[in-house]
């Protein structure tokens, strides 16, 4: 077996340890709902009228979780240690059999990719597991490793003349460590924006709606209901949103070096600083929704559900920039293969 197979098995390991994790962290959240939707008091359904709403919203600071599976939580967290051990004596060893920095492809930009997500993951999961990010996390890293491994695969080898510079340590390796901190940032704002509408259902109680209720008002009442009653157990809107926006901000400052790098590197690569190069264009594009993001954030008073969405669309184009402009556009960055 050569170090390249070696890296391989062990990339395959880390994806099973993971796919272990993505089932534990789904048990959690299962068992939460469970008996969520079992305890939830009569106050905390849409339509009671009560005043509790206002316990039930600050109950955020709460850290205990009624009716999770420790022993979900117990495995989650040691398999997603287990598959981090993995992944990263894989991606070594894949930068061994190729000797060089293991980030000149899609498949090592998406192995390595998932090492940041899921370790940012874990470090802030480190005092209070969240099942839900967990789930989206892992679920995203799980489908990422296997498309990886079955799709973007290639043998381990040299690259070309253009991509053997420091800068591929350093322009990739930015990027792909901005990637990662994006993706817990995004499970983070999807969360809370379903403890916002969460809030503000109970908070609101039976509102009456005049006319035809929009669809924002339709899924607020889904949300405010039995169902959701999970919800309960994690952070408020307000702290989640404080902490896609650290992260986001973190990767941002991250995503304009990696802007800046690869104009220096263009320049000395093909004479030229910026060319409109379909991935420069889209690293751009990215860079312009998170900038938005943080600009309405800090100076526009921009709060809430209004500025999540900036995240789905900044993560959107992120994705759209690796997979899309990679497999689908030509420019002068595809010689990098799949």
């Amino acid at each position: 077996m050569t170090t390249g197979d070696l890296s391989t098995l062990l990339v395959w390991g880390a994806a099973t340890a993971f796919t272990i994790a993505l089932v534990a962290y789904s048990i959690d959240l299962a068992r939460i709902a469970e008996r969520a939707q079992k305890r939830v008091p009569e106050a905390a359904l849409v339509g009671s009228g009560s005043t509790r709403p206002a316990t039930a919203v600050a109950g955020s600071e709460d850290q205990s979780a009624p009716g999770r599976s420790a022993r979900a939580e117990g495995i989650a967290r040691s398999t997603t240690l287990l598959g981090l051990v993995l992944l990263f004596a894989g991606i070594v060893l894949r930068g061994i059999a190729a000797g060089r920095w293991p980030t000149a492809n899609m498949y090592e930009f998406t192995i390595v990719g998932v090492f940041v997500a899921v370790l940012v993951l874990a470090v802030v999961q480190r005092r209070r597991v969240i099942a839900f990010v967990g789930v989206v996390v892992m679920g995203i890293s799980v489908l990422a490793l296997v498309l990886a491994l079955n799709a973007f695969y290639i043998q381990a080898d040299q690259v070309q003349p253009a991509l053997q510079s420091y800068w591929l340590i350093l322009h990739v390796g930015v990027a792909i460590i901005a990637t990662g901190i994006f993706t817990v940032a995004f499970a983070a704002a999807v969360l809370q924006v379903l403890r916002s509408f969460r809030e503000e259902a109970l908070v609101d109680g039976p509102a009456v709606t005049v006319g035809t209720p929009g669809r924002s008002d339709r899924f607020r009442r889904w949300v405010g209901g039995p169902r959701f009653g999970w919800l309960e157990q994690v952070p408020g809107s307000r702290e989640l949103e404080a902490l896609s926006f650290r992260l986001n901000a973190i990767a941002f400052v991250l995503w304009t070096f990696t802007l800046i790098g690869g104009a220096i590197w263009a320049e000395h690569a093909w004479g030229r600083y910026w060319g409109w190069d379909p991935k420069e264009v889209g690293t751009f594009v990215a860079w312009v929704v998170y900038a938005a993001y943080l600009h309405a954030r800090t100076t526009r008073g921009w709060s809430g559900r209004r500025a999540s969405y900036f995240v789905f669309v900044g993560y959107a184009v992120v994705l759209a920039n690796f997979t899309v402009v990679n497999l689908v556009v030509t420019g002068k960055h595809s010689y990098s293969g799949i």
